[in-house]
């Protein structure tokens, strides 16, 4: 599957929901999100245009591997995301995180980056598809708005097109093609650690 998402930098977040409802968006409960990013021990995931993060949701870890952008104007990668089971008590000493980031890093991999935000995902119908819709607020960068649909690869343009009708009939502006992981990465100072 290919997620097909587009990224916009917001202001005017109570503005910008108001709006989604309207358009018969469903809000769900607020979420605390941690992403932990990796990276590979014999690739450079950021010349591959990769990523591979452990993403911890309250008591729930999933694992995702996205793989290069396939065009210039979106977001649209393939991706693979696998939730993880929890940890038999007796073997889990900390939390799963915690348990699953150890793992990887015994088999080489190293951890680069944690990004926090707190996410109000909605969900809406759009030109005959489910929108999965994101406003974020990103530890250190700021507030968002995401648009995504999980599409298999005959369908990324038709998924694109819709994305793209939502974004106009909303009003947002440029997108960003950018991960929250490369602008955090890209905003500190050169020489700063990682």
């Amino acid at each position: 599957m290919y997620e097909v998402e587009l990224k916009f930098a917001v202001s005017g977040r109570a503005a910008l929901e108001r709006r989604l409802v309207e358009l018969g968006g469903r809000l769900a409960e607020p979420q605390e999100q941690v992403d932990r990013y990796f990276a590979h021990p014999c690739r450079d995931f950021a010349q591959t245009d990769e990523a591979l993060r452990l993403r911890r949701v309250g008591d729930s870890v999933a694992i995702t591997w996205k793989g290069p952008r396939i065009d210039a104007a979106t977001k649209t990668r393939r991706e693979i995301e696998l939730e993880l089971a929890p940890l038999p008590a007796a073997l889990d000493a900390g939390p799963t995180l915690s348990s699953w980031t150890e793992l990887l890093e015994a088999l080489g991999f190293r951890r680069v980056m944690e990004v926090a935000k707190r996410r109000q995902p909605l969900r809406l119908v759009w030109q005959g598809a489910e929108v999965d819709v994101a406003l974020d607020t990103v530890a250190g960068l700021g507030e968002f708005l995401e648009l995504e649909i999980m599409a298999a690869e005959g369908e990324v343009p038709a998924a694109r097109a819709r994305l793209e009708s939502l974004a106009q009939e909303i009003g947002l502006g440029p997108t960003e093609r950018r991960s929250y992981l490369e602008l955090i990465l890209q905003s500190q100072p050169a020489g700063q650690p990682r």
